[in-house]
């Protein structure tokens, strides 16, 4: 662990500091909110069970369900991340998580539905806020977004202390995980000159174009999902 660049954040799963982990996936998020330390928890249950560190080599990959505040939580405490090739997207809209190493040992660990479905009644001072301000885009006053501000943290360390079993289900599964990823050679765009990934690079009379060059549809992610786009 000494030489890890994740020192402080393993130190922190060892300790079971989930209030230290919070502060961290802080630094990524930019704030404290209930569904990144739901994440937090989430990944933390994992990599508790699984008791290994991650140097970002790819011997634990993350397969988030949604791409929700939930999932810079398990960026952070998993060390799983696009960058890595370790982070796996699959846009089904759950908050979920199954958390494999590279023998195929997995847990997956859903929100509660019970739970979810009881957010509204539990804090709805809160509720009434996120709704206003965050789902209708309302213009806030000061006041209000501070106030919304303080309460998403009083509730995502509250939720740090709940017990697991009330926000998740958690399932222990065996899969097949994809092969580690490969390194693809580049070519250079004929009309912009950029180099592109060989793997996604088009042809137009019969030289290498760029995706943006060529025009041709592409998949693309923004905040409401993936979706194809030209």
């Amino acid at each position: 662990m000494k030489d890890s660049y994740r020192k402080s954040i393993e130190e922190l799963i060892t300790k079971g500091d989930l209030r230290g982990l919070l502060k961290k996936t802080g630094e990524l998020h930019g704030h404290f909110c209930s569904h990144s330390a739901l994440g937090v928890k989430a990944a933390y249950i994992a990599m508790r069970e699984f008791g290994i560190a991650n140097t970002g080599m790819e011997e634990v990959v993350a397969i988030v369900e949604t791409n929700n505040c939930f999932s810079d939580g398990i960026q952070m405490v998993t060390g799983c991340s696009f960058g890595n090739n370790s982070l796996i997207y699959k846009d089904y809209g759950k908050t979920a998580v199954t958390v494999a190493k590279r023998d195929g040992t997995a847990i997956r660990i859903a929100l509660n539905p019970t739970f979810e479905e009881s957010r509204a009644e539990r804090y709805p001072e809160a509720n009434a806020l996120f709704e206003k301000l965050v789902v209708r885009r309302e213009e806030p006053t000061p006041e209000e977004s501070a106030r919304l501000m303080h309460l998403s943290e009083e509730i995502a360390v509250e939720l740090l202390d709940a017990d697991d079993s009330e926000l998740f289900i958690v399932e222990r599964k065996t899969i097949t995980l994809p092969e580690y990823a490969p390194i693809f050679a580049s070519v250079r765009c004929s009309r912009c000159g950029e180099n592109v990934m060989e793997t996604r690079a088009r042809v137009a009379d019969g030289k290498p174009v760029c995706i943006p060059c060529s025009g041709d549809e592409h998949y693309a992610m923004k905040g409401d999902g993936i979706y194809v786009e030209r």
